[in-house]
């Protein structure tokens, strides 16, 4: 693999010295025209070493660092011991029975950014962000052979151009999974793809979430799943003693996928309201047919775009809620979340805050998550830490 030195600019050097991992255009002297996949060895502006990474183009930055020391080999041995640390991290999942779905790798949080993998009972999920990891793959392929014999291995390729996902055939190797691929989580099925595009059927970094759903806020109550997907957290509470969970998502296929999670825990999907709608249409329906829930889920993506409207958390996860609240119950419970890396936590409570205010209603926060253990992030890099979700009470 090649190599160049490229040095760091001075007011920048020691946020790289005390372990920030992501590099950006602008904390560099210059950036020559670069191979994705390239070395780089970064130093101060008095030729000082301070770290090597390389370069991978994606939606974050320019590149990661790898390590701070400067004998420290970029090759396969370097990659095998990565994962045999991540690996041993994650002993308590691989011998856990009632969970056969998690993250066994999780990017610059296991110390290399642009790649996470994703253990579904035996069979490997490798997502690529970048051309640059990407022209490291038969490397760190090797390099997971040598600590892990997967049943097979896929992968999702997270880029193009425009940094989008490349749809394409997603088998590497191994034993092909059978479709559907029915893994568990804390003792509940769920229908899983592992060759059907971006997505495989279920976001495992909303594991706790979804058990705190079942054992704590389920019992008894009514549920309206927004952007419900393919109904994980529906499942959950069904599981969990819910009476009835509605269940929205503007994609068609959703409704098919939801019903087949129900399925493969011998339950009726038929007891349930599975729909395919946009979900602020379906509020404006709930409004007009005095319908109301005990328990409300809010987990848009950052973004989406129908044919009639688009949706940012950005923009309108305030509006989303306000409205939420119009249909929920006395003490019910709200379950705010997002992925979108523009919020941290204090604005993410600040958006809830002034959507309480605006509809003059009163709430606390009886429970709040970041990312499951499996999903390892750093303390220099906060923004790895995506996840936020509240649990409302709604007063």
């Amino acid at each position: 693999m090649n190599e160049i030195t490229l040095k760091i600019k001075k007011k920048y050097a020691n946020q790289y010295i005390q372990g920030y991992p992501l590099l950006t255009k602008d904390v560099l002297q210059s950036l020559p025209e670069l191979k994705e996949g390239t070395i780089l060895r970064l130093t101060d502006e008095n030729n000082r070493f301070i770290a090597k990474g390389y370069h991978g183009n994606q939606n974050k930055g320019i590149g990661w660092i790898l390590t701070h020391d400067e004998s420290q080999p970029l090759n396969q041995a370097f990659f095998t011991t990565l994962f045999k640390e991540a690996f041993a991290k994650r002993q308590s999942f691989f011998h856990d029975e009632a969970t056969t779905a998690f993250r066994i790798f999780n990017g610059e949080g296991d110390g290399l950014g642009g790649l996470t993998i994703d253990f579904y009972d035996g069979f490997l999920v490798l997502q690529w962000y970048s051309h640059g990891i990407y022209e490291w793959k038969k490397m760190l392929i090797a390099a997971l052979h040598d600590v892990l014999e997967p049943r097979g291995i896929y992968e999702k390729r997270r880029f193009d151009d425009k940094g989008q996902y490349v749809e394409s055939d997603d088998f590497l190797t191994g034993e092909v999974a059978p479709e559907p691929l029915i893994v568990k989580e804390n003792g509940i099925n769920y229908a899983v793809y592992l060759n059907d595009g971006a997505m495989t059927g279920i976001f495992l970094d909303q594991r706790d979430v979804r058990k705190t759903i079942c054992d704590t806020y389920a019992v008894g109550r009514t549920v309206l799943n927004t952007f419900s997907y393919t109904g994980a957290f529906s499942v959950a509470a069904a599981f969990g003693g819910a009476t009835h969970t509605t269940n929205v998502d503007v994609a068609n296929r959703s409704i098919p996928k939801t019903r087949e999670q129900f399925s493969v825990n011998g339950m009726d999907p038929a007891a349930h309201t599975i729909m395919a709608e946009d979900v602020f249409q379906y509020f404006k329906y709930a409004g007009r047919k005095e319908l109301s829930f005990d328990l409300v889920i809010l987990d848009p993506p950052s973004f989406a775009r129908t044919k009639k409207t688009t949706f940012s958390v950005a923009k309108d996860y305030g509006k989303l809620l306000e409205q939420s609240i119009q249909i929920t119950n006395k003490n019910g419970i709200i379950v705010a979340s997002t992925n979108y890396a523009g919020y941290g936590m204090d604005k993410f409570k600040k958006v809830v805050q002034e959507a309480f205010t605006n509809q003059n209603r009163r709430y606390k926060i009886v429970e709040a998550f970041t990312l499951p253990a499996d999903f390892a992030t750093r303390k220099t890099f906060k923004e790895g830490n995506y996840l936020k979700v509240l649990f409302l009470e709604v007063a």
